[in-house]
């Protein structure tokens, strides 16, 4: 049964840090390419970050030098680490494999950026 299950979101001041994680269950995660994704109110969901199983990475242009992707192949975890965090950060953020799964799409955690 294939399952993500996202954690770490919360209410942070412009300018905070918070790291997101997400371990992915019934895939083969080590050879498998992952993503987080966020959707603002009124979006469209957007591809933030990815990972391949080799650790390459690449971002979005708005979060580029803010956030870092990595990822764990024993825990079958992939991490968002989230820098400089603005206002227009703030949304729900889900992980998925890129390009996304319908089956894999969770509940995602909420990222609010508020003074």
């Amino acid at each position: 049964q294939v399952q993500v299950v996202e954690s770490g979101g919360g209410l942070v001041q412009p300018g905070g840090s918070l790291r997101l994680s997400c371990v992915v269950r019934g895939i083969i995660f080590r050879v498998t390419p992952t993503g987080w994704y966020r959707q603002a109110p009124g979006k469209q969901r957007e591809l933030v970050a990815h990972v391949t199983p080799g650790g390459s990475t690449n971002y979005a242009g708005s979060v580029k030098n803010r956030f870092t992707i990595s990822r764990d192949n024993a825990k079958t975890t992939v991490y968002l680490q989230m820098n400089s965090l603005e206002h227009e950060d703030t949304a729900v953020y889900y992980c998925n494999t890129q390009p996304p799964r319908d089956a894999l799409w969770g509940k995602g955690t909420q990222v609010t950026v508020s003074s």
